[in-house]
């Protein structure tokens, strides 16, 4: 069961590592060469599209897996694989602390940015998001290796 449940950790880790990566290094940059009154829109859409089922399970399946993995026992198990795994638990854990006090409170202000000018909109929003972005991409990469070497050891 340990291991299947750490296979699946792995999975689940890589899987939202490689959402956030994509978005970090294609799709924002495609979106940065928008004008405003494309820029804001897309984005609306982007921020309501993304939180959907599939997207959810993943989200929580990233902290869910690693923790279970650690506290169903396994027979074996070193304690250099369970501070790795511990480590990857505190990244992921650390991600979502950054989204759900970062990025969401910034989407949610796009979303409820009304008829205010677009080039306004745009310049309280996409630098900020930016910057979390780029942390939360790191720590769910970081969670996502050390993860993967825990695995291995």
């Amino acid at each position: 069961m340990a291991s299947s449940l750490l296979a699946l950790a792995v999975i689940s880790t890589g899987l939202y590592a490689g959402f956030l990566l994509i978005f970090q290094t294609g799709i924002m940059p495609a979106l940065a060469k928008l004008s405003d009154d494309q820029f804001v829109p897309a984005m609306r859409r982007i921020n309501e599209e993304v939180p959907r089922a599939v997207f959810m399970v993943v989200f929580l399946a990233i902290i869910v897996f690693p923790v279970a993995a650690l506290v169903v026992p396994a027979e074996g198990r070193s304690a250099a694989q369970t501070w790795l795994l511990v480590a990857g638990v505190v990244c992921a854990s650390l991600n979502h602390l950054i989204t759900i006090t970062g990025n969401i409170p910034l989407n949610n202000a796009l979303a409820s940015s009304g008829s205010s000018p677009d080039s306004a909109v745009r310049a309280a929003f996409e630098a900020k998001w930016n910057r979390f972005h780029t942390v939360r991409t790191g720590l769910s990469l970081a969670s996502f290796v050390l993860i993967v070497w825990g695995s291995l050891v």
